[in-house]
Order: structure tokens, then C-alpha cells, then sequence
């Protein structure tokens, strides 16, 4: 049996996506939580570059960046398929995964940021909602008619984005503004809940992360 370990963060969109990947493929894997303030050894020897996670340590060779692990384990083990098989469609999955990683840094900076940059970053973001939004009008999935490659690398869009505008307190989405993107945001949560993170803990997560924040100010 291939000896496979995942160091992740059990609140990381990035880490989710990876264990998302496993699980479909029903991949037996030792998780290792790792901690940002106090990296292992293990981490920093695995992503000597970066020294982030997720990394995915396969038969003892480190992979990185977590939308390259994912089209790893799907190229590399048995199992359903999370890429599209038809090449459009594949490269298709490939435009949008790359879309929603391009678009968020705007989304932090929308929510954390102040002033003029805070502003600059909303405009950002609306627009790639109402890109988002029209994308969904008459579709249930970015691609194909199964969750996959786009919706896995889309984690953040879908839960994370909305548990950081309560504890922000800065509201983006709206049905009234989006309502193809809520629908899809809803029913993604409720088809996808075995592989997230429930809402309550990331959101006591994150009040108290801000929290710190704010006292050592």
C-alpha cells in the first residue's frame, strides 16, 4: 500500500481541498496538523521554498501547492475521476480553478484591509461575482454535471468567504446583488458538508484569530 501523508491546517481552505482529493479517491492517508507559528521540521524540510502547507508526502517525495496535489492524487491513484475526462472540458476546469486562485487575494484584502486599498479590493470582488453569477444562471456546476476539479479548488469561494464576512462584519454577498452564486454557495455546503469544516468552529476560529489581533494592537 502506497505510504501516503498529508501536513495540513485542519481551518485551511487549501489543506480541505487536498483531503477532499484523498477521500474521493478513498485514499488511506496519516494527517499531520501542522501550526504556522511553530512549523515542524517536517514542513520546512518538505516545502523548503514556501514553507506552507498543504504538502502531500507520497512514497517519501513532497508535492505542493494544493490545486497541483489535487490533479496529482487524481492523475496518480485509482478511483473516480476529479478532472473532466474530455479534453475541453478539462481545460475548461483548468480556467476556472485558475480563475477563483487568481481572485483571491482580492477577497482577503476586501475583508482585512482599510481605506482607499479596502475599496479598490470590493470593486474586485464585485466583479468577480457578477462574472460568477452569470456563469451559474443556468447551471448547478461550473463544469460538467458533477462536483469536481472546480468546486474543490472553489472551497474558499463557497464557505470560507461567507464565515469572514460575519466575523468582519463586511457583507459582499447578497441575494439580492447574486442570486445564481447563493444558490450554488447554499447547496454546495449542503451537498459538501462531510468534507468541510463545520461553519460554527471556523467562524470561532477566526473571531478569536481576529481577536488576537486586535489586543496585540
Amino acid at each position: 500500500m502506497a505510504d501516503v501523508k498529508l501536513l495540513g491546517l485542519w481551518y485551511s481552505p487549501f489543506s480541505k481541498r487536498v483531503e477532499w482529493a484523498l477521500k474521493i479517491k478513498g485514499i488511506e492517508y496519516e494527517y499531520m496538523e501542522d501550526d504556522l507559528q511553530n512549523k515542524s521540521l517536517l514542513l520546512l524540510q518538505s516545502n523548503p521554498i514556501h514553507k506552507k502547507v498543504p504538502v502531500l508526502i507520497h512514497n517519501d517525495k513532497s508535492i505542493c501547492e494544493s490545486s497541483v496535489i489535487v490533479e496529482y492524487i487524481d492523475e496518480t491513484f485509482e478511483g473516480p475521476s476529479i478532472l473532466p475526462k474530455d479534453p475541453y472540458d478539462r481545460a475548461l476546469a483548468r480556467f476556472w480553478a485558475k480563475f477563483f486562485e487568481d481572485k483571491g487575494p482580492s477577497m482577503m484584502k476586501s475583508l482585512f484591509l482599510k481605506g482607499e486599498e479596502q475599496e479598490k479590493a470590493k470593486e474586485e470582488v464585485y466583479e468577480m461575482l457578477k462574472i460568477l453569477d452569470n456563469e451559474l444562471k443556468d447551471k448547478k456546476f461550473f463544469v460538467g454535471d458533477k462536483f469536481g476539479f472546480v468546486d474543490i479548488v472553489a472551497n474558499a469561494a463557497a464557505l470560507w468567504f461567507g464565515v469572514l464576512e460575519e466575523v468582519t462584519g463586511v457583507v459582499l454577498v447578497t441575494k439580492e446583488k447574486f442570486p445564481n452564486f447563493c444558490a450554488w454557495r447554499d447547496e454546495y455546503y449542503i451537498q459538501n458538508k462531510e468534507y468541510l469544516p463545520p461553519r460554527d468552529e471556523l467562524f470561532a476560529h477566526y473571531q478569536a484569530y481576529i481577536q488576537r489581533v486586535a489586543a496585540s494592537k
